[in-house]
């Protein structure tokens, strides 16, 4: 088990592709840290974790909230005395364009998609110093390297964590630890409710990944996990401040 004895954290772990990579970490003998605001979500994630296998524990929170979630880090690195991975991966579409979408949506954007990023990386880069290692993974979007229909929030903001992940990397590389970012492409979940309702339903987002996507069909979160797996294992180990886009091919087009 390639993850054997280490303590990560993932934020948004109570569904969708979170939950999938927890899951894998899990699978590879880590302690997983399922972070979540919906107990019940977090609750079904460590139930699944144990059910196979594996170690993790709940903690439910509000990743924007930034006391609660250094006093959610802090409590983890005293209990098991480490943290060795951070995915950063809780965030929220907001649809709309410039015009559209509302201010209250913009600021929710901002402080989920990176500010929460943000915080969660300045309260555990102490503990990875301190260790001299560690890895940091922050969920970007393939909306991250291109313009994404009437989405000015979520583009804005994923764009902005790939920036990000790249100053940290470049910054604290020094210090044995690694920074990269994931871009996944269409990922069948509910995550994409706000955009299929904007595209008109089911059958128009459909139609659009069929035309957009050269693979030509959605994701599942199982094909996300992997990739996952590589960037917080030793097997991207001389791989920092890189951001890996995993789309189906939507991106070469």
């Amino acid at each position: 088990m390639i993850l054997k004895k280490r303590v990560a954290i993932v934020t948004g772990a109570g569904s969708g592709i979170g939950q999938a990579g927890a899951l894998i970490m899990a699978k590879e003998g880590a302690h997983v840290v399922v972070a979540d605001i919906g107990f019940v979500n977090a609750s079904e994630t460590v139930s699944l974790i144990h059910a196979a296998g594996g170690s993790a524990e709940r903690l439910v929170l509000d990743v924007t909230d930034d006391n609660a979630l250094e006093a959610g880090i802090a409590a983890v690195a005293d209990r098991h005395g480490r943290i060795d991975i951070l995915h950063n991966h809780a965030g929220a579409q907001v649809a709309g364009d410039l015009e559209q979408v509302s201010i209250e949506g913009f600021d929710k954007s901002w402080s989920l998609n990176v500010r929460a990023h943000f915080m969660a990386s300045r309260f555990v880069m102490p503990i990875m110093k301190k260790a001299g290692k560690g890895v940091i993974l922050n969920t970007s979007s393939s909306s991250g390297v291109l313009y994404d229909r009437e989405m000015i929030a979520y583009t804005t903001t994923k764009h902005a964590v790939i920036a990000m992940t790249r100053q940290m990397a470049g910054d604290y590389a020094k210090f044995g630890v690694r920074v990269n970012a994931l871009c996944p492409g269409w990922v069948d979940t509910p995550f994409n409710e706000p955009f299929i309702a904007q595209m008109g339903g089911r059958s128009a987002i459909e139609s659009y990944v069929a035309e957009k996507v050269p693979l030509g069909r959605w994701a599942n979160v199982s094909e996300i996990a992997e990739p996952i797996l590589f960037l917080v294992s030793d097997r991207s180990s001389y791989m920092t401040g890189q951001i890996l886009v995993v789309d189906g091919g939507e991106t070469i087009v």
